[in-house]
């Protein structure tokens, strides 16, 4: 059973930092309103820290793997 986080980019990368953009193309978020589900490490976690004002995130329940 693994945790995983559901992540939408629901603002523009445009005008923000390269490194920002990087994170979010890292994560599979390349247009707004586009959303992946991720496992929930601390990388991933990490990743949303760096972003946290461009993505909404949600907690989605566990799957068997």
């Amino acid at each position: 059973m693994t945790s995983r986080v559901k992540i939408t980019l629901v603002k523009s990368p445009i005008g923000r930092p390269e490194k920002q953009r990087r994170v979010l193309l890292g994560m599979g978020l390349g247009k707004v309103g586009r959303t992946v589900s991720l496992n929930d490490t601390p990388e991933v976690k990490g990743m949303i820290r760096k972003v946290s004002h461009l993505v909404s995130v949600e907690e989605c329940e566990e799957t068997a793997s």
